[in-house]
Protein backbone atom coordinates (compact mmCIF):
# COMPACT_ATOMS: atom_id res chain seq x y z
CA UNK A 1 0.00 0.00 0.00
CA UNK A 2 1.84 3.10 -1.10
CA UNK A 3 1.42 6.23 1.71
CA UNK A 4 2.58 8.80 -0.43
CA UNK A 5 -0.06 12.02 -1.13
CA UNK A 6 -0.78 13.53 -4.57
CA UNK A 7 -0.86 16.78 -3.01
CA UNK A 8 0.44 17.30 0.25
CA UNK A 9 4.42 16.46 0.38
CA UNK A 10 6.84 16.32 3.21
CA UNK A 11 10.43 18.23 2.72
CA UNK A 12 12.84 17.59 -0.23
CA UNK A 13 14.94 14.34 0.93
CA UNK A 14 12.46 12.93 3.67
CA UNK A 15 10.81 10.19 1.70
CA UNK A 16 14.36 8.44 0.79
CA UNK A 17 15.18 8.12 4.19
CA UNK A 18 14.69 4.38 5.13
CA UNK A 19 13.26 4.13 8.91
CA UNK A 20 15.85 3.33 11.12
CA UNK A 21 15.74 -0.35 12.41
CA UNK A 22 17.21 -0.60 16.05
CA UNK A 23 18.67 -3.82 16.77
CA UNK A 24 15.93 -7.65 17.41
CA UNK A 25 15.12 -8.17 20.88
CA UNK A 26 13.06 -12.10 20.38
CA UNK A 27 13.33 -14.89 18.10
CA UNK A 28 9.90 -16.42 17.02
CA UNK A 29 9.93 -19.81 18.72
CA UNK A 30 12.61 -19.43 21.02
CA UNK A 31 12.35 -19.41 24.65
CA UNK A 32 15.25 -17.66 26.23
CA UNK A 33 17.48 -15.75 24.05
CA UNK A 34 20.30 -13.25 24.58
CA UNK A 35 20.27 -10.04 22.82
CA UNK A 36 23.86 -9.44 21.47
CA UNK A 37 22.77 -6.93 19.01
CA UNK A 38 22.36 -3.63 20.15
CA UNK A 39 25.64 -2.66 22.30
CA UNK A 40 23.42 -2.67 25.67
CA UNK A 41 25.55 -2.39 28.78
CA UNK A 42 24.94 -6.16 30.52
CA UNK A 43 25.68 -5.10 34.02
CA UNK A 44 22.58 -2.19 33.68
CA UNK A 45 22.61 1.11 35.04
CA UNK A 46 24.14 1.92 38.33
CA UNK A 47 22.11 1.01 41.50
CA UNK A 48 22.61 4.93 42.29
CA UNK A 49 21.43 5.69 39.19
CA UNK A 50 18.24 3.38 39.44
CA UNK A 51 17.57 4.84 43.12
CA UNK A 52 17.62 8.39 41.76
CA UNK A 53 15.20 6.95 39.06
CA UNK A 54 12.64 5.69 41.71
CA UNK A 55 12.93 8.65 43.70
CA UNK A 56 11.45 10.81 40.71
CA UNK A 57 8.16 8.77 41.35
CA UNK A 58 6.28 11.37 43.58
CA UNK A 59 7.16 14.00 41.13
CA UNK A 60 5.93 13.21 37.95
CA UNK A 61 3.42 16.14 37.84
CA UNK A 62 6.03 18.97 37.68
CA UNK A 63 8.62 19.55 34.65
CA UNK A 64 12.15 18.47 34.71
CA UNK A 65 14.87 21.51 34.65
CA UNK A 66 14.74 23.29 31.12
CA UNK A 67 18.20 23.75 31.92
CA UNK A 68 19.68 20.61 32.61
CA UNK A 69 21.45 22.78 35.49
CA UNK A 70 22.43 19.43 37.39
CA UNK A 71 22.90 17.17 35.08
CA UNK A 72 25.35 19.77 33.10
CA UNK A 73 27.40 20.64 36.57
CA UNK A 74 27.57 16.72 37.27
CA UNK A 75 29.23 16.07 33.55
CA UNK A 76 31.29 19.25 33.98
CA UNK A 77 32.52 18.15 37.49
CA UNK A 78 33.19 14.85 37.01
CA UNK A 79 34.78 15.32 33.21
CA UNK A 80 36.46 18.44 33.80
CA UNK A 81 34.38 20.64 31.32
CA UNK A 82 32.64 24.04 31.45
CA UNK A 83 29.40 23.50 32.39
CA UNK A 84 27.81 26.45 30.02
CA UNK A 85 29.30 24.60 27.20
CA UNK A 86 27.28 21.28 28.21
CA UNK A 87 23.82 20.65 26.08
CA UNK A 88 21.82 17.71 26.72
CA UNK A 89 19.52 16.16 24.66
CA UNK A 90 17.13 12.86 24.39
CA UNK A 91 20.15 10.94 23.62
CA UNK A 92 23.20 11.91 21.57
CA UNK A 93 21.10 11.01 18.62
CA UNK A 94 19.30 14.72 19.38
CA UNK A 95 22.18 16.20 19.46
CA UNK A 96 22.83 15.27 15.89
CA UNK A 97 19.71 15.82 15.23
CA UNK A 98 19.77 19.59 15.88
CA UNK A 99 23.02 20.18 14.65
CA UNK A 100 21.56 19.15 11.14
CA UNK A 101 18.98 21.18 11.86
CA UNK A 102 20.74 24.28 12.54
CA UNK A 103 23.50 24.09 10.27
CA UNK A 104 22.42 22.02 7.11
CA UNK A 105 19.39 22.34 4.67
CA UNK A 106 19.11 22.45 0.99
CA UNK A 107 21.70 23.22 -1.41
CA UNK A 108 24.29 21.94 1.94
CA UNK A 109 25.92 18.83 2.37
CA UNK A 110 27.03 16.47 5.61
CA UNK A 111 29.78 14.22 4.84
CA UNK A 112 30.31 11.05 7.05
CA UNK A 113 32.48 7.85 6.36
CA UNK A 114 30.92 4.01 4.33
CA UNK A 115 30.77 2.55 7.23
CA UNK A 116 29.79 5.09 9.62
CA UNK A 117 26.49 5.16 12.11
CA UNK A 118 23.60 5.68 9.70
CA UNK A 119 21.86 8.43 11.53
CA UNK A 120 24.42 10.88 10.40
CA UNK A 121 22.58 10.01 6.79
CA UNK A 122 19.13 10.23 7.89
CA UNK A 123 19.23 13.80 9.72
CA UNK A 124 20.87 15.94 6.61
CA UNK A 125 17.83 13.93 4.69
CA UNK A 126 15.37 14.68 7.25
CA UNK A 127 16.70 18.95 7.05
CA UNK A 128 17.15 18.40 3.27
CA UNK A 129 20.48 18.62 3.46
CA UNK A 130 22.80 16.21 0.66
CA UNK A 131 24.43 13.09 2.78
CA UNK A 132 28.09 12.89 1.44
CA UNK A 133 29.48 9.03 2.01
CA UNK A 134 33.40 9.20 1.86
CA UNK A 135 34.95 5.38 1.18
CA UNK A 136 37.57 4.41 4.44
CA UNK A 137 40.47 2.57 4.01
CA UNK A 138 40.07 -0.52 5.60
CA UNK A 139 37.51 0.06 7.85
CA UNK A 140 39.16 3.15 9.19
CA UNK A 141 38.66 6.42 8.80
CA UNK A 142 40.56 8.10 5.68
CA UNK A 143 41.19 11.80 6.37
CA UNK A 144 42.71 12.58 3.25
CA UNK A 145 39.45 10.98 1.42
CA UNK A 146 37.47 13.31 4.18
CA UNK A 147 39.21 16.54 2.91
CA UNK A 148 39.01 15.49 -0.53
CA UNK A 149 35.51 15.62 -0.23
CA UNK A 150 34.97 18.75 1.21
CA UNK A 151 33.40 21.71 -1.09
CA UNK A 152 32.31 25.16 -0.19
CA UNK A 153 28.65 23.16 0.79
CA UNK A 154 30.24 21.54 2.98
CA UNK A 155 28.68 22.24 6.86
CA UNK A 156 29.14 19.22 8.82
CA UNK A 157 31.77 16.31 9.21
CA UNK A 158 29.86 13.42 11.60
CA UNK A 159 32.91 10.93 12.72
CA UNK A 160 32.28 8.43 15.17
CA UNK A 161 35.42 7.65 17.02
CA UNK A 162 35.49 4.84 17.88
CA UNK A 163 33.34 3.93 14.67
CA UNK A 164 30.26 2.04 15.02
CA UNK A 165 29.87 -0.72 13.39
CA UNK A 166 33.52 -1.23 12.77
CA UNK A 167 35.47 -0.44 16.38
CA UNK A 168 37.85 1.40 14.74
CA UNK A 169 39.80 4.39 16.09
CA UNK A 170 40.60 7.47 14.07
CA UNK A 171 43.71 7.92 16.15
CA UNK A 172 44.42 11.79 17.51
CA UNK A 173 46.98 13.43 15.24
CA UNK A 174 44.80 12.32 12.28
CA UNK A 175 41.82 14.13 13.86
CA UNK A 176 43.72 16.94 14.77
CA UNK A 177 44.73 17.12 11.02
CA UNK A 178 40.69 16.83 10.08
CA UNK A 179 39.65 20.19 11.95
CA UNK A 180 42.60 21.96 10.80
CA UNK A 181 41.85 20.62 7.05
CA UNK A 182 37.97 21.81 7.24
CA UNK A 183 36.96 24.51 5.21
CA UNK A 184 35.99 27.22 7.51
CA UNK A 185 32.14 27.31 7.28
CA UNK A 186 32.32 23.65 8.33
CA UNK A 187 31.82 21.69 11.79
CA UNK A 188 33.68 18.73 12.66
CA UNK A 189 31.51 16.66 14.90
CA UNK A 190 33.13 13.89 16.88
CA UNK A 191 30.48 11.29 18.27
CA UNK A 192 31.94 9.37 21.51
CA UNK A 193 29.03 7.19 22.20
CA UNK A 194 31.53 4.62 22.93
CA UNK A 195 34.51 6.73 24.14
CA UNK A 196 34.48 5.80 27.47
CA UNK A 197 35.39 2.02 26.67
CA UNK A 198 38.45 3.28 24.96
CA UNK A 199 41.42 2.42 26.73
CA UNK A 200 44.38 3.80 23.91
CA UNK A 201 46.93 6.17 25.47
CA UNK A 202 46.37 9.60 25.02
CA UNK A 203 42.60 8.82 23.64
CA UNK A 204 40.30 11.90 25.17
CA UNK A 205 37.31 11.68 22.80
CA UNK A 206 38.69 14.87 20.94
CA UNK A 207 38.19 16.90 24.03
CA UNK A 208 41.55 18.74 23.36
CA UNK A 209 40.14 19.71 20.27
CA UNK A 210 36.86 21.43 21.37
CA UNK A 211 38.85 23.12 23.96
CA UNK A 212 41.05 24.43 21.62
CA UNK A 213 39.88 25.23 18.00
CA UNK A 214 36.18 26.89 17.36
CA UNK A 215 34.82 24.58 14.74
CA UNK A 216 34.82 20.81 16.88
CA UNK A 217 31.92 19.39 18.92
CA UNK A 218 32.01 16.31 20.48
CA UNK A 219 28.66 13.93 21.74
CA UNK A 220 28.20 11.75 24.12
CA UNK A 221 25.65 9.44 25.53
CA UNK A 222 24.26 7.78 28.82
CA UNK A 223 23.10 4.77 26.30
CA UNK A 224 26.44 2.35 26.39
CA UNK A 225 28.30 2.61 29.52
CA UNK A 226 25.80 4.17 31.83
CA UNK A 227 23.44 1.66 30.94
CA UNK A 228 20.38 4.15 30.38
CA UNK A 229 19.35 3.16 27.04
CA UNK A 230 15.80 3.04 28.33
CA UNK A 231 15.41 6.79 29.30
CA UNK A 232 17.29 8.13 26.20
CA UNK A 233 19.36 10.86 27.73
CA UNK A 234 22.93 11.97 25.82
CA UNK A 235 25.45 15.10 25.76
CA UNK A 236 27.42 17.32 23.66
CA UNK A 237 30.29 20.37 24.30
CA UNK A 238 31.45 22.60 22.19
CA UNK A 239 32.51 26.17 21.20
CA UNK A 240 30.00 28.52 23.53
CA UNK A 241 28.60 30.10 19.18
CA UNK A 242 27.51 26.07 19.00
CA UNK A 243 25.85 25.29 21.80
CA UNK A 244 24.27 29.10 22.30
CA UNK A 245 22.68 27.91 18.60
CA UNK A 246 21.61 24.22 19.89
CA UNK A 247 19.83 25.57 22.60
CA UNK A 248 17.69 28.32 20.73
CA UNK A 249 16.49 24.93 18.60
CA UNK A 250 16.28 22.42 21.01
CA UNK A 251 12.42 21.95 22.79
CA UNK A 252 12.20 23.48 26.18
CA UNK A 253 11.75 20.49 28.09
CA UNK A 254 13.69 17.53 25.89
CA UNK A 255 14.77 15.06 28.96
CA UNK A 256 12.69 13.92 31.06
CA UNK A 257 12.72 14.43 35.09
CA UNK A 258 13.39 10.84 35.86
CA UNK A 259 16.33 10.90 33.13
CA UNK A 260 17.71 14.36 34.58
CA UNK A 261 17.90 12.18 37.86
CA UNK A 262 19.35 8.62 36.63
CA UNK A 263 22.20 10.50 34.65
CA UNK A 264 23.24 13.09 36.92
CA UNK A 265 23.33 9.65 39.40
CA UNK A 266 25.17 7.70 36.62
CA UNK A 267 27.60 10.49 36.07
CA UNK A 268 28.90 11.13 39.70
CA UNK A 269 28.76 7.01 40.04
CA UNK A 270 32.72 7.18 38.49
CA UNK A 271 33.54 3.66 40.56
CA UNK A 272 30.49 2.09 38.73
CA UNK A 273 31.72 3.26 35.57
CA UNK A 274 35.06 2.32 35.74
CA UNK A 275 33.92 -1.57 36.95
CA UNK A 276 31.78 -1.77 33.16
CA UNK A 277 35.08 -0.51 31.72
CA UNK A 278 37.38 -2.77 33.10
CA UNK A 279 34.61 -5.82 32.76
CA UNK A 280 33.79 -5.07 28.84
CA UNK A 281 37.58 -5.28 28.56
CA UNK A 282 38.62 -8.29 29.49
CA UNK A 283 35.57 -10.18 27.73
CA UNK A 284 36.38 -8.11 24.96
CA UNK A 285 39.26 -9.26 24.78
CA UNK A 286 38.98 -12.79 25.51
CA UNK A 287 35.88 -12.54 22.70
CA UNK A 288 38.17 -11.59 20.05
CA UNK A 289 41.27 -14.22 20.98
CA UNK A 290 38.68 -17.08 20.65
CA UNK A 291 37.28 -15.72 17.67
CA UNK A 292 40.38 -15.87 16.07
CA UNK A 293 40.98 -19.53 17.58
CA UNK A 294 38.13 -20.11 15.48
CA UNK A 295 39.49 -18.40 12.09
CA UNK A 296 36.71 -15.22 12.77
CA UNK A 297 39.01 -12.48 12.33
CA UNK A 298 38.63 -9.11 13.42
CA UNK A 299 39.64 -5.47 13.95
CA UNK A 300 41.03 -4.65 17.45
CA UNK A 301 37.88 -3.14 18.69
CA UNK A 302 37.89 -0.07 21.19
CA UNK A 303 33.66 -0.19 21.88
CA UNK A 304 31.71 -2.49 23.33
CA UNK A 305 31.30 -4.95 20.26
CA UNK A 306 33.54 -6.37 18.22
CA UNK A 307 33.00 -6.65 14.18
CA UNK A 308 33.55 -10.25 13.37
CA UNK A 309 34.64 -10.91 9.88
CA UNK A 310 34.03 -14.27 7.35
CA UNK A 311 34.73 -15.25 4.62
CA UNK A 312 31.82 -13.81 2.51
CA UNK A 313 27.89 -12.95 2.65
CA UNK A 314 26.90 -16.13 2.77
CA UNK A 315 28.89 -17.36 5.42
CA UNK A 316 28.35 -14.43 7.53
CA UNK A 317 24.19 -15.28 7.59
CA UNK A 318 25.16 -18.58 7.84
CA UNK A 319 26.59 -17.86 11.06
CA UNK A 320 23.94 -15.90 12.18
CA UNK A 321 21.39 -18.07 11.31
CA UNK A 322 23.07 -20.54 13.82
CA UNK A 323 23.10 -18.23 16.33
CA UNK A 324 19.56 -17.08 16.02
CA UNK A 325 18.60 -21.06 16.24
CA UNK A 326 20.35 -21.16 19.73
CA UNK A 327 18.79 -18.33 20.95
CA UNK A 328 21.70 -15.21 20.64
CA UNK A 329 20.76 -12.58 18.58
CA UNK A 330 23.56 -10.23 17.22
CA UNK A 331 23.52 -7.31 14.14
CA UNK A 332 24.11 -8.50 10.67
CA UNK A 333 25.70 -4.85 8.91
CA UNK A 334 25.15 -5.39 5.53
CA UNK A 335 23.00 -2.23 5.12
CA UNK A 336 26.05 -0.64 6.50
CA UNK A 337 28.41 -1.71 4.12
CA UNK A 338 29.58 -5.31 5.33
CA UNK A 339 27.97 -7.72 4.00
CA UNK A 340 30.25 -10.30 5.09
CA UNK A 341 30.74 -9.15 8.47
CA UNK A 342 28.63 -9.30 12.00
CA UNK A 343 28.50 -6.90 14.50
CA UNK A 344 29.15 -8.67 18.72
CA UNK A 345 28.03 -6.70 21.46
CA UNK A 346 30.57 -7.61 24.16
CA UNK A 347 27.98 -9.07 26.74
CA UNK A 348 28.68 -10.73 30.46
CA UNK A 349 30.93 -13.63 31.08
CA UNK A 350 28.32 -16.34 30.53
CA UNK A 351 27.15 -14.70 26.96
CA UNK A 352 30.23 -14.62 26.00
CA UNK A 353 31.06 -17.78 26.47
CA UNK A 354 28.17 -18.92 24.99
CA UNK A 355 28.97 -16.74 21.85
CA UNK A 356 32.43 -18.03 21.26
CA UNK A 357 31.04 -22.01 21.71
CA UNK A 358 28.33 -21.39 19.15
CA UNK A 359 30.60 -19.59 16.56
CA UNK A 360 33.00 -22.34 16.99
CA UNK A 361 30.44 -24.90 16.77
CA UNK A 362 29.20 -23.00 13.15
CA UNK A 363 32.98 -22.77 11.93
CA UNK A 364 33.91 -26.73 12.65
CA UNK A 365 30.86 -28.04 11.05
CA UNK A 366 29.19 -29.26 14.28
CA UNK A 367 26.44 -27.17 14.80
CA UNK A 368 23.12 -28.35 15.65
Amino acid sequence: MSTEHQTIRPQPGILDIAPYVGGESSLKGVNRVIKLSSNENPHGPSPRAIAAFRDTAASLALYPDGGHAGLRRAIAEVQGLDAERVICGAGSDEIISLLCQAYAGPGDEVIHTEHGFSMYRLCALANGATPVEVRERERVTDVDAILAACTERTKLVFLADPNNPTGTLAGAGELARLAAGLPPQALLVIDGAYAEYVRAPGYDAGLALVEGRDNVVMTRTFSKIHGLAALRVGWGYGPAHVIDVLARVRGPFNVSLPALAAAEAAMRDVEYTSHCVVQNEVWRDWLAKELRRHGVPSDPAHGNFILARFDSPETALACDEALRRRGLIVRRVAGYGLPDCLRLTVGDADACRLLAEAIGAFMTGTHP
